[in-house]
């Protein structure tokens, strides 16, 4: 008998313990919103979702982002709706690489377009950017998608001046160094980038004028006027008006059902410990989430909005 329970004693010393299945989060560069933001969800279903870790990937954000859940390389994905719908639909520039297998577990939170130049550039106006080099944000990204769309329609193309494809930490630093006269940020407001930069040169954020929105929003429908507060950057006294996108969490339609309900109910559950980590979490919430995701919500996530009796409209239904 004393033999029998020593080799018991020693085979629950060596028995393998279960390891968590670890989910790829795919976010941005460091310098936005959506690698702090993903840290924290990746806590979230580390700490509440049993049987699962999560590490974030830097990317180039929202286009490769949705080719890498179509792909299975990520299991989650922050982008921004306008990417989130033209490839969810096959149109824009995913043109003939629909990826209609892409299902949203929420909108988190708005992405304001951030036009910023140095406070002495002479930068005043979109038209203003004629003939001058100027980023529009890193190569695959939702910040050039909006940034070509919002010039676009303000009859503004890049044979009109010199864009450079930057990251937001490259923007700011091509502008403290001169190398740009102004950068695009599309991130919710206020980026660690943006701040750095203000905190060693005197910037000013260039806004859009009402005709300027009300032209991009004809050609964006998911885009929304929205105001940066006055104070928002060392130096910005004024508020300024440009536009937003949402920013969406997308996974992929074959994500098991139970993982995508834990995961969505993690999140709005235990938001407090993502506003904690960026305020951009503020917005996390099942109201601003209903009204803002342009596609259907996966029927994990489904499944907890109804559960918490969300007003969910028609195409957000698989």
């Amino acid at each position: 008998m004393k033999k029998l329970l020593i080799a018991a004693a020693a085979a629950i010393a060596i028995a393998p313990v279960a390891q968590a299945q670890e989910l790829s989060i795919a976010t941005g560069g460091t310098g936005g919103v959506y690698y702090p933001y993903g840290g924290g969800l990746a806590e979230v279903i580390g700490k509440y979702v049993d049987g699962y870790s999560a590490s974030v990937e830097v990317t180039g954000a929202s286009v490769e982002n949705m080719a890498l859940i179509q792909r299975g390389d990520s299991d989650i994905a922050l982008a921004l709706a306008d990417t989130v719908y033209q490839a969810f639909t096959g149109t824009g520039s995913f043109e003939g690489k629909q990826i209609a297998e892409a299902r949203a577990l929420a909108s988190i939170y708005p992405n304001a377009v951030q036009l910023v130049t140095l406070a002495d550039s002479g930068i005043t106006s979109l038209e203003d950017l004629r003939g001058k080099r100027v980023s529009v944000g890193a190569p695959g990204s939702g910040t050039e998608l909006s940034a070509q769309i919002i010039l676009a329609a303000n009859g503004i193309t890049y044979e009109d001046f010199d864009p450079q494809r930057l990251n937001f930490n490259e923007t700011a630093d091509a502008i403290r160094d001169g190398d740009i006269v102004a950068g695009f940020w599309s991130v919710g407001p206020p980026t660690s980038s943006i701040m750095n930069l203000a905190a060693t040169r005197s910037i000013a954020v260039v806004g859009l004028s009402d005709d300027e929105v009300a032209k991009a929003r004809a050609a964006e429908p998911t885009f929304a006027p929205y105001t940066l507060k006055a104070g928002l950057y060392d130096g910005m006294a004024e508020a300024v008006t440009t536009i937003s996108t949402p920013n969406v969490l997308v996974v992929h339609a074959d994500m098991d059902e139970e993982l995508a309900y834990n995961i969505t109910k993690a999140m709005y559950e235990h938001v407090a410990e993502l506003i904690a980590i960026h305020p951009a979490a503020n917005d996390t919430t099942i109201e601003f989430s209903v009204a803002s995701t342009p596609i259907p919500f996966h029927p994990g996530a489904l499944r907890y909005l109804e559960e918490v009796g969300a007003a969910i409209q028609d195409h957000q239904r698989p």
